[in-house]
């Protein structure tokens, strides 16, 4: 299929690849339907798997300029964690495992096509999805005259058989498994791994256990609890028992503790933002350990009305990098109020991981607010005077008392 008419001439595109069946199509596709120069980008987010296969595979193409990056501390630094400080959870559940990954991918791949003099960039996103719109959205923010590429909203490869054809066509080597109906697609980074489609389509059906990547089942966790501490300065983990770790190296360890213990999966219906409801299959282990242990020490360091704001504003946060707007100017202003709550967020937390839960069971800090001396049932020694609640407690009664003679009157709500 040619590209549309009117379609400015490619001459280099930086095509965000994998290696896997689609992205290798699109590369090929891009080749041979706009004639232009495909330079490939690889991330290495944590996913999981050896990337060279994915360099190799570029060379086979004749592709001349390959880059394949381990961006994994950067984007557990640089995302995961500034997300974590607002502790962001989409519609109360999703920890945004896949929202957070994708304006790091975009953000390399319009720094390669400055480096490389590149006028496109393309992904391999369909035209269902949340992730055509987080990467173009990040695209355009960056460099507002880049020429997006997105193949599923412009070739008629509409169908499985149709897209292996053109691999066979074009001698793309297409794994055995990849010949039948895949059971579901798996996105995975260092954060999460998220499952999707085919066999998980049926929201009355629950997931069987192969669906799982990243952790052992409940049931099959161990029967005795594993205790473990983290340490936190200005927001951010920075310690395990003890031990200073980079970020990457940190969640890694905290994965591995989560998928120990049957921590961090979610069965989940999602709202996407192109309109649809989707129904996906979460593992994050070591991120809803995060999360528990972040908002514990945020309870003994944070003010009461700092941490009430910060929550009401969660959920538009949440819904903010969920939709792609990571380079907004809203996700920004509310990031420096984040971050500037996190001032005081340092201290350490004590846990207890078990059967798929995550328990505090202690948590101290430097900068804690809580006070023994007042909050006691003993004796306070003139820490807190207890009848200075009885004018707070009239002050804040009078309205409703005004309304509350109004109301036996039948005037009031």
């Amino acid at each position: 299929m040619a590209p549309a008419e009117g379609t400015r001439q490619i001459k280099k595109v930086v095509l965000a690849y994998s290696g896997g069946l689609d992205t290798s199509v699109i590369l090929r596709w891009l080749q041979t339907t706009y004639g232009c120069e495909v330079v490939t980008f690889t991330a290495d987010l944590g996913q999981g798997e050896e990337l060279e296969p994915a360099r190799k595979k570029a060379e086979m193409f004749g592709v001349k300029e390959i880059f394949v990056e381990d961006l994994r501390e950067t984007f557990v630094k640089d995302f995961v964690f500034p997300m974590f400080r607002a502790n962001a959870l989409y519609e109360g559940q999703y920890l945004l495992g896949t929202s957070i990954a994708r304006p790091l991918i975009a953000q390399r791949q319009i720094e390669i096509a400055e480096q490389v003099g590149a006028d496109a960039v393309a992904h391999g996103a369909t035209g269902k999805g949340n992730d055509q719109v987080r990467f173009e959205l990040a695209y355009y923010a960056l460099k507002p005259d880049i020429t997006v590429i997105a193949p599923w909203r412009e070739w008629d490869l509409t169908s499985r058989t149709r897209l292996l054809a053109f691999a066979e066509e074009h001698q793309i080597p297409v794994t055995r498994d990849k010949r039948g109906e895949a059971p579901f697609s798996v996105d995975a980074n260092l954060l999460h791994s998220s499952s999707e489609g085919k066999i998980l389509e049926d929201p009355a059906v629950g997931p069987e256990e192969i669906v799982f990547q990243r952790t052992i089942s409940p049931e099959a966790a161990p029967d005795v609890a594993t205790e473990i501490t983290i340490d936190f300065v200005s927001g951010d983990p920075v310690a395990i028992n003890g031990v200073a770790m980079s970020p990457a190296t940190l969640l890694t360890k905290l994965n591995e503790l989560g998928k120990a213990n049957g921590i961090g999966r979610l069965d989940l219906v999602e709202n996407r933002f192109v309109g649809m409801k989707s129904r996906g299959i979460y593992e994050t282990p070591g991120g809803t350990i995060l999360l528990t242990a972040h908002r514990s020490i945020e309870s003994i360091t944070l003010d009461r009305e700092a941490m009430h704001l910060k929550d009401s504003l969660m959920p538009k946060y949440a819904e903010i990098i969920y939709n792609g707007f990571w380079f907004s100017p809203e996700r920004r202003m509310l990031q420096a109020l984040i971050d500037t709550s996190q001032h005081s967020v340092t201290g350490r937390v004590r846990l207890k991981l078990y059967k798929g839960n995550v328990i505090c069971v202690g948590r101290e800090s430097p900068n804690s607010l809580y006070d023994t001396r007042v909050v006691t049932f003993e004796d306070d020694e003139g820490a807190y005077n207890q009848q200075d609640a009885q004018g707070f407690i009239k002050l804040n009664a009078l309205r409703l008392r005004l309304g509350g003679q109004i109301g036996r009157r039948g005037g009031a709500l």
